[in-house]
């Protein structure tokens, strides 16, 4: 399976309608750990599989994922080998939904599945000791460049965290995401 992990906080929401919006993501299975209350993801879901060309649906508890763009309602961890699951997991973290939990759950997925990973726009750490761990195990790992960041937190500290990602404009991660779905 061809498995996109994606990260994000504050201004991530533009930013993954930008990146996704008109792309057809054919075989591939996009899932979205964005920073935000409960409370609004329904209404973001519904928002962004509107205007979408791929669908885009909330990722349940113990869900099977199949080709479509899936954003984490809560904190979220993935398994399995040919088919993978989704799994809420109820940890005390300070960023829900967690990219750093999700993250890490794929380090064993990279033996039967081809992932990308990719850290957006967003204050604080969460997902850059799980971007480097799956950069470790030869995963495809993409950041973001200061300049088309709202806030310049995650990408600065997965990038701080390991010298060797290139911080990269939000075309250029569109174009990369195209390319791992041909």
């Amino acid at each position: 399976m061809k498995l996109i992990l994606i990260g994000s906080s504050t201004g991530g929401p533009n930013q993954l309608k930008f990146l996704l919006n008109d792309v057809d993501i054919k075989n591939t299975t996009v899932v979205i750990a964005q920073h935000m209350s409960a409370s609004f993801i329904p209404s973001f879901v519904n928002q962004f599989d509107k205007e979408a060309l791929s669908k885009v649906s909330s990722l349940n508890d113990k869900e099977v994922l199949t080709n479509k763009i899936y954003i984490c309602q809560k904190n979220t961890t993935l398994s399995g080998n040919l088919s993978l699951v989704a799994n809420w997991k109820d940890v005390a973290t300070s960023f829900k939904p967690n990219v750093d939990l999700l993250f890490h759950s794929a380090i064993p997925l990279v033996k039967t599945n081809k992932i990308l990973a990719i850290i957006l726009t967003g204050m604080g750490d969460d997902g850059a000791k799980g971007l480097f761990e799956l950069y470790k195990v030869g995963v495809k790992c993409l950041c973001e460049n200061q300049a088309d960041s709202v806030v310049y937190g995650m990408p600065k500290k997965a990038k701080d965290m390991n010298p060797n990602l290139r911080p990269m404009s939000l075309k250029e991660i569109k174009q990369e995401i195209i390319n791992f779905i041909e």
